[in-house]
């Protein structure tokens, strides 16, 4: 009886382990930013209340504020990755997510560049856009159904894809601002609610 309970709890760490392998394996290397449950690991400035969780996903829907992430991965300091969230806005909401960023207590973000979010505000910087360094003009997306947006950092060049299709790619001269930073999220107005969730990030080698 005892042998066979040795062997029991060995073939059950050999599961155990080849179910982590396997996980492993199918995260390859995607880092989870947001635990769908709260905002730990994230810091926001200016007006906090801006930023709730509700139904697995981060709500942005208050006065001008930026939610930045301040945790443990990579110390929040990112150069070369790949960037992916499911996002859904509504009807003339705009947002953004910034790349090698900063936090700071208040105003926008003066440190790296914005990813638009926006498929119907008025500004005509769509979804996708490098924030009036290289936009976009035609809305790749609709408001109240989720979508994908994947920014892509290499070096100095910018890739962004919209539910996997490539809509924006920018490479960056002697004056860019790529350095390394972390990531934040934009609450843009009272008007605009915006959801984000399945908020990753793949580090990327040098």
């Amino acid at each position: 009886m005892k042998k066979l309970l040795i062997y029991a709890a060995a073939l059950a760490l050999v599961i155990t382990a080849a179910a982590w392998r396997n996980e492993s394996a199918a995260d390859d290397g995607w880092i989870k930013l947001f635990d769908g449950k709260s905002l730990n690991g994230w810091k926001a400035a200016e007006h906090p209340a801006t930023f709730t969780v509700a139904d697995g996903a981060i709500v942005v829907y208050g006065e001008r504020a930026h939610l930045f992430y301040e945790g443990d991965a990579h110390q929040h300091n990112f150069k070369n990755f790949e960037f992916k969230a499911d996002v859904m806005t509504t009807p003339g909401s705009n947002s953004g997510i910034f790349i090698h960023t900063a936090y700071q207590e208040e105003g926008w973000p003066s440190k790296g560049y914005e990813i638009q979010v926006n498929n119907t505000h008025t500004d005509w910087r769509k979804t996708g856009s490098i924030y009036a360094v290289q936009d976009v003009k035609e809305a790749p997306a609709k408001d109240n159904e989720w979508f994908t947006e994947q920014i892509t950092v290499q070096g100095k060049k910018i890739t962004i894809k919209i539910n996997g299709k490539v809509i924006n790619e920018y490479t960056e001269g002697e004056n860019g601002r790529l350095s390394s930073g972390t990531i934040a999220l934009q609450g843009h107005d009272p008007k605009s609610k915006v959801y984000y969730k399945n908020v990753m990030i793949k580090v990327l080698p040098d």
